[in-house]
């Protein structure tokens, strides 16, 4: 193997938003804070969450709830 190739390995602590921490080993630093993990996803817990952002789930509803059927 050759030297000097090879990027740094620090002790890392991961923070997630939902208020995870774990301690992991990492190249991107010693501190590393994350939006979503293994804990939160929804592939993982099985709970599905409708993120809503600017309304645009009831701007579709209002455009669309006149096709519904009656």
């Amino acid at each position: 193997m050759k030297k000097d190739i090879h990027p740094e390995v620090y002790k890392a602590t991961f923070e997630c938003a939902c208020g995870f921490t774990d301690i992991l080993e990492s190249t991107r630093g010693e501190h590393v804070h994350t939006e979503i993990c293994s804990n939160c996803h929804p592939f993982y817990t099985g709970k599905q969450r409708l993120i809503d952002t600017e309304g645009r789930v009831d701007r579709f509803r209002k455009k669309y709830e006149k096709f519904q059927k009656s």
